[in-house]
């Protein structure tokens, strides 16, 4: 068994006032998510209610989770190939079914690589350097719905 790595995240909730939870509706979703040494993170909810639009959600933050840990596995890949990457930006999309209560769980992830390589690279290469990467994906790899890399079609060089 491999070692344990421990990773410490304050969540704190800076929506209450005087009513608290008196009522579904009367209570504000604000929140911030704090690692020390780092950036404060404004929080809310998914659901509409109390909600504000310009503060991440933990579903946002959640996909974005998963395409961070799969650029940064790719990124690794590349270099330990000796491909060189210059550019990479990702378009993920997560899927949540929604339930009876208003939440559900995540039926899919589909991550979307647009790369940017220093030679040019065909679209089978590519690929299994986006497989590999995604073997690797240690947070896809924790969840128990399918994380899908749809790379965005290299361009095949002319002659």
């Amino acid at each position: 068994m491999g070692a344990l790595q421990t990773y410490n995240v304050t969540v704190d909730w800076t929506g209450a006032d005087e009513r608290g939870t008196a009522s579904y509706a009367s209570y504000s979703r604000d929140h911030e998510v704090r690692v020390e040494g780092k950036p404060t993170l404004l929080a809310t909810s998914d659901l509409k209610v109390r909600t504000d639009v310009s503060r991440y959600r933990a579903e946002e933050l959640f996909v974005g989770s998963l395409s961070q840990a799969q650029m940064l596995w790719f990124l690794r890949t590349a270099a330990k190939h000796d491909v060189v990457v210059l550019g990479y930006a990702d378009k993920a999309t997560g899927t949540q079914r929604v339930e009876g209560a208003g939440s559900g769980p995540f039926v899919e992830v589909v991550l979307r690589p647009n790369v940017t390589y220093a030679d040019p690279m065909s679209e089978e290469a590519a690929a299994r350097l986006h497989h590999e990467a995604r073997e690797y994906n240690h947070l896809a790899r924790s969840v128990g719905f399918p994380v899908l890399v749809e790379p965005v079609a290299v361009p095949v060089p002319t002659a």
